[in-house]
């Protein structure tokens, strides 16, 4: 069987991430994307590292798109891409508001020709409003709406010491949410017959992803009760076998300390005058974790205690890389990581789909990361150009010539659909 999105045509207009990772969830469900690279490139193509012809970055965000690159300045290049944005069921694109009304690729332009299109931009703070026109990046929308303030609080990190966070999330989530976004309206058309408009703005997508929204702007204060589950108070503990593992539970929460009290079948630190109250636990949680680790040292291995743990309801999880992660039974047996070429001979480690559909066999279709403009030609005479309107289109400087691998391989110069 097919995958879901078999037969959609994806045009992507992005760049960097967050609309290119829309586009690779598309692809990666079924769908055909062809990427549209402008002369000076996507920005990716010279992140680090370089490996082999392309970078491991723009082949994470776009490896199984074919690409053409134009240069929208030049006139002559408008009508090419118009006539390929007829064909398409979904664009994708996450410019400055404004930018591709310019060049008479908004969506009220190509929707005149294509009605029933789906047109999805991310921008950092939406199209309309006081913020439309800010430049926007992951680290300053989430510094802007309380995400980088909870991890500096959280950590009681201060002065020259803070840091933001080491992953970009507000341009990976809007990407994710563009993408449901995407599959909405394409239900949406599919029952009327008709196209939208989507617009998906980073600040309000990591609005709507912080579990802890609601108890920042209730104006309680909390004291030293955690305010909610998970992720704001783990505890990390060493096992068994000396290897270092996470606890998804509070030792200082009044929900969560009685899951250790059971797992360690000691009720009587309840009563215990140290750990009374989330105040006096927070205050003596030196102690508190130095007994609970004893009791994880009287274990022979992890298996014994995880089993004990577990009947408590309570998680743990190895602190390991991603590559020890990898490595693991699951992670092969799932297919989490896939390898699709780097242009030059080698290999690049990108991952793979995190779902498994039962009317498919999860065999995972050949992906290779294209070169800038590999495709212009197989692209335009798909639309109907000949090879003297072509040329005419290099040599007005519209089309921009394909660049070329410095290896010896040369796979993925024809169409590969993810």
């Amino acid at each position: 069987m097919t995958l879901p999105l078999e037969g959609v045509r994806v045009i992507d207009f992005s760049r960097v991430l967050a609309g290119p990772h829309c586009a690779k969830h598309l692809l990666d469900l079924g769908a055909e994307v062809i990427k549209i690279e402008p002369p000076r490139g996507d920005l990716t193509r010279l992140a680090f590292p370089q490996q082999g012809a392309v970078t491991g970055y723009y082949a994470q965000q776009n490896a199984g798109k074919r690409n053409i690159s134009v240069d929208l300045n030049v006139p002559e290049a408008r009508e090419p891409v118009l006539r390929l944005c007829d064909t398409a069921d979904v664009i994708v694109e996450n410019f400055r508001p404004g930018a591709l009304a310019s060049f008479g690729l908004d969506y009220e332009a190509v929707s005149t020709r294509n009605p029933s299109v789906v047109y999805v931009s991310v921008s950092g703070y939406g199209q309309e409003g006081p913020w439309r026109t800010r430049m926007a990046y992951a680290p300053t929308v989430q510094a802007e709406v309380g995400i980088t303030a909870n991890t500096l609080n959280q950590f009681g990190v201060e002065g020259r010491q803070r840091r933001s966070d080491s992953l970009s999330h507000a341009d990976v989530y809007a990407g994710l949410h563009a993408t449901i976004a995407v599959l909405a309206a394409l239900r949406h058309r599919e029952a009327t017959g008709m196209g939208q408009y989507i617009d998906v703005a980073m600040a309000a997508v990591m609005t709507s992803i912080n579990e802890r929204t609601h108890v920042d702007l209730s104006g309680i204060d909390m004291g030293a009760e955690p305010p909610i589950l998970g992720a704001t108070d783990c505890s990390f503990f060493t096992g068994p076998d000396g290897k270092d593992f996470v606890v998804p539970m509070s030792l200082v929460g009044s929900l969560t300390f009685p899951f250790y009290l059971a797992a360690m079948r000691r009720p009587d630190l309840a009563d215990d005058p140290r750990f009374a109250t989330p105040e006096l636990r927070l205050a003596n949680r030196g102690e508190l974790h130095a007994l609970v680790q004893d009791w994880i040292d009287s274990f022979e291995d992890m298996a014994s205690l995880d089993a004990q743990f577990d009947e408590a309801k309570i998680a743990t999880g190895q602190l390991r890389d991603i590559a020890e992660f990898r490595e693991t039974e699951w992670a092969q047996q799932w297919g989490v990581v896939r390898e699709v070429p780097d242009r030059a001979g080698g290999t690049i480690n990108i991952p793979g789909p995190p779902w498994h559909f039962s009317l498919h066999d999860n065999a995972m279709a050949p992906q290779v990361p294209a070169l800038q403009g590999e495709h212009n030609t197989e692209v335009l005479k798909e639309l109907g150009y000949d090879d003297e309107q072509i040329q005419r289109l290099v040599a007005s400087g519209a089309l921009v010539e394909p660049s070329q691998p410095t290896g010896t391989d040369t796979s993925g110069g024809s169409r590969c659909d993810g």
